[in-house]
């Protein structure tokens, strides 16, 4: 397939510096900056998020629409959980320097960091990459449409969600008050470690 880019115009662009393209910060230890053809012109079908998370700290469960995402740990460790659309499971897959998780396009899919100061590279094969994100499937579906169609109680979904923000990014959010950690069963591939919380299993 022939580029599109034109490599001879002089506003073409060949190199960019990711720390300044911020796409989510929660605090200084937990943020990820991104790099597309917004940012980088002379990008064809590749883009990435570069990913720094403390531990426990979850990048909220989504998926992209528009591509796949190879996931690899620069730094430190984390778990990277998918599940299967196919066979509707939870694998769940621990990595560390040096080591990947796939995510095929459109899987709903989550990483959480399992030590302090890792660091994540996300790559992706798009010129920008979508996302769905979890907090704003549950914020922006209708109440009413999800009590009517999962038989809830309308005021205790509303009461429910209330507390999530849109948009999340990275959870759990700061003032986040959970008095219990909740049952976390053993995953297909992997498992995860005995955490104070988890907050989205």
């Amino acid at each position: 397939m022939a580029s599109t880019v034109d490599y001879t115009s002089p506003s073409a662009q060949f190199t960019f510096d990711v720390n300044k393209s911020n796409l989510f910060k929660k605090d200084n230890q937990n943020f990820i900056n991104v790099l597309g053809i917004n940012q980088l012109n002379t990008l064809e079908n590749t883009s990435l998020l570069d990913i720094f998370l403390s531990t426990s700290n979850v990048v909220e469960p989504h998926y992209h629409q528009n591509a796949a995402e190879l996931v690899y740990c620069i730094s430190g460790a984390a778990t990277v959980s998918i599940m299967n659309p196919y066979t509707k499971e939870i694998l769940n897959f621990p990595i560390t320097p040096g080591q990947v998780a796939n995510v095929p396009q459109g899987w709903w899919h989550y990483e959480m960091a399992t030590v302090d100061h890792t660091h994540l590279l996300a790559i992706f094969d798009a010129p920008t990459p979508e996302v769905i994100l979890g907090s704003d499937l549950l914020k922006f579906t209708p109440a009413n449409v999800m009590a009517h169609t999962y038989c809830l109680d309308q005021r205790q979904w509303e009461k429910t969600i209330a507390p999530i923000q849109p948009s999340t990014y990275i959870g759990p959010s700061k003032n986040c008050q959970q008095s219990s950690r909740p049952h976390m069963p053993y995953g297909q591939q992997g498992y995860y470690p005995s955490f104070p919380y988890y907050p989205y299993y």
